[in-house]
């Protein structure tokens, strides 16, 4: 324990042990009693840990908390705290519409609040989800209370008639199957469902395995908790542990603002490049980063960039999750990195320690699933950024370049790393899936194919659309890929090497607006650069003469207030009016009566 934890006065007791308001404390106390609490546990001085509890019939990626919490609650109980267990706004990224990248900013609005306005003194962030990590780590943030994140695991491995199937890369590759003709729908249907075999999030690399991932990367979850798989018994211990741990954290006073420092974002940016990890971990990595007080820079990409690839897990690789925590998971990839001098291992964490404590002995044996820095799946794997005249900010994940779209786009004597496409262009979802196949596009292997009005402003909230496939004809042609590009995201799981985030997007101005199909675009990897070939006065002139892009009316408040407040994914997606407000526990709020 701490020097100075047991004297420290826990925030809780304001509520609960408050000699200057006597009349408030049994106002406060009173209604916990309902279901059997005791004011000798409330008004001891013991932590009150909140567990944030993400799971529901609503959410079943992260439903496994539901009986987790009772393992969580073993441990802060053993350890001398008390736990309340309170919901937060449900994320579910396959079922949410128009979009789940609409409730990041949401969950982490309600979570501020709970946290800020409750007698809580630490907290368990239940997550799995995509973006269930990303909106609770900012949450802590922004009141800084000792937090700690307790993932809930992935799925099992999926199998369909002897074949690994990961869940959501299964979807994006049976649909160039059934395109190809090579499946019909009811196949379709049973790969999809036999790649979701048990409880837990994502089984691939999607943004779910990434998220979590990054929140061990760092420092906020114990060394191992990201990759056990949800119904392995590990999971519990992890829970138990977990709920011992934060208690801990309390008398320690180790808040978020002690871990989630700039050395730590640039560590999982190098993570991310090794594991594989989703693009969409870019505008989350910069959303975490800006609510700590850290500025993440384009350039601070080039720092993951340049690293190997070394996990073998869809969609990247060949395997899923399972295989992935036999190998050593999170920790044998931190203990690669911090063995060949590309890690920060000092950094502090929630056990206390350093990474390079927590990691150390972690070396791998499984050299299949986690390859050694020196023989990595792929070199330069990392997040490309690109900028030009269609827009700042846009990224390119390229470890999931396969070699035949290496070998059409990238390897043209003289010109490798560049390449030029006749741009057709698609306004929104529907119009692309309305309009792929149409003949009159003469669509070929010379075209990228360009996604607008999918970004935070447009869709609104940034779909994962951008991983358009090929029209049917030139996949069953045997090209499984053509370049594409867009200002929405898309899925963590897709295995297509999108052009994504572009900022600003062309709802707000950007260039993709005044772009035209049967535009060249030039696409050169190594200046990091994108331009369509258009000369400036056409440019010029089509901007005087456009009209508004097309925005789909608010359908909700929350859509409106939405649009109204967040910022572009370059910049995170963030509200920018919120990252002024950090360490919001310091100030206890006003009394209620």
């Amino acid at each position: 324990m701490a020097e100075g934890s047991q004297t420290r006065r826990l925030r809780s007791r304001d509520w609960f042990d408050n000699a200057e308001r006597w009349d408030q404390t049994a106002l406060y106390l009173e209604r916990f009693m309902n279901f059997g609490l005791t004011p000798e546990e409330l008004g001891s001085g013991k932590p009150i840990i909140g567990i944030a509890q993400s799971g529901s019939d609503l959410v079943p990626c992260n439903r496994i908390h539901l009986e987790l919490a009772e393992r969580t609650k073993a441990g802060i109980r053993d350890a001398g705290g008390v736990p309340i267990e309170f919901p937060v706004h449900p994320i579910f990224e396959n079922c949410r519409r128009p979009t789940a990248a609409l409730d990041r900013n949401l969950l982490y609005l309600g979570l501020v609040e709970i946290l800020n306005g409750y007698p809580i003194d630490g907290v368990v962030l239940t997550t799995g989800c995509d973006k269930t990590t990303p909106s609770q780590i900012m949450a802590a943030s922004t009141v800084d209370i000792p937090a700690i994140v307790l993932s809930g695991g992935p799925m099992l491995d999926g199998h369909h008639e002897g074949e690994l199937v990961g869940s959501g890369t299964v979807i994006w590759r049976s649909r160039r199957k059934l395109a190809a003709g090579e499946i019909d729908e009811a196949e379709f249907l049973r790969r999809a469902l036999d790649s979701a075999p048990s409880p837990g999030h994502c089984n691939t690399m999607g943004t779910a395995s990434t998220m979590n991932a990054v929140a061990e990367v760092l420092g906020m979850s114990l060394p191992g908790c990201a990759a056990v798989p949800a119904p392995y018994k590990e999971r519990g211990q992890f829970a138990y542990r977990t709920g011992r741990r934060i208690v801990e954290m309390v008398h320690e006073d180790l808040r978020p603002s002690r871990i989630l420092t700039r050395e730590a974002f640039l560590n999982a940016i190098a993570a991310v490049t090794a594991i594989g990890g989703s693009s969409n971990a870019q505008p989350h990595i910069v959303a975490m980063a800006r609510h700590a007080g850290v500025e993440i820079a384009p350039a601070d990409w080039r720092h993951g960039y340049e690293l190997p690839l070394l996990v073998n897990m869809q969609p990247a690789g060949q395997y899923l999750g399972e295989r992935f925590h036999r190998a050593g998971g999170v920790p044998a990839v931190l203990w690669e990195l911090l063995e060949a001098g590309k890690l920060d291992g000092e950094r502090l964490t929630c056990t206390g320690r350093s990474i390079a404590e927590n990691v150390a002995g972690r070396e791998s044996v499984d050299r299949e699933m986690i390859r050694p820095f020196a023989d990595p799946l792929q070199r330069e794997a990392g997040f490309l950024v690109l900028s030009g005249n269609l827009f700042d900010f846009a990224i390119m994940k390229t470890s999931v370049i396969s070699e035949a779209f290496r070998a059409r786009y990238l390897c043209r004597p003289d010109h490798e790393g560049c390449f030029e496409a006749r741009a057709i262009v698609f306004d929104g979802g529907d119009d692309y899936h309305a309009r792929i196949n149409d003949p009159a596009l003469a669509i070929d292997e010379n075209c990228i194919l360009v996604m607008r009005g999918a970004g935070v402003l447009g869709w609104p909230g940034s779909a994962e659309v951008v991983n358009m496939q090929p029209p049917d004809a030139l996949i069953q042609r045997g090209v499984q890929w053509l370049p594409t590009l867009g200002d929405g995201r898309q899925s963590g799981t897709s295995d297509s090497p999108s052009i994504l985030n572009a900022s600003p997007e062309s709802a707000a101005g950007g260039g993709l607006a005044w772009l035209r199909t049967g535009d060249t675009i030039r696409v050169d990897l190594n200046a990091g650069t994108c331009n369509a070939l258009v000369d400036e006065a056409e440019i010029a002139r089509r901007k005087a003469a456009l009209p508004p892009p097309p925005i789909p009316p608010s359908n909700t408040p929350w859509e409106e207030l939405y649009r109204e407040k967040t910022g572009q994914l370059g910049e995170g997606g963030v509200m920018d009016f919120a990252l002024k407000y950090r360490g919001t526990a310091k100030r206890l709020p006003r009394h209620n009566h």
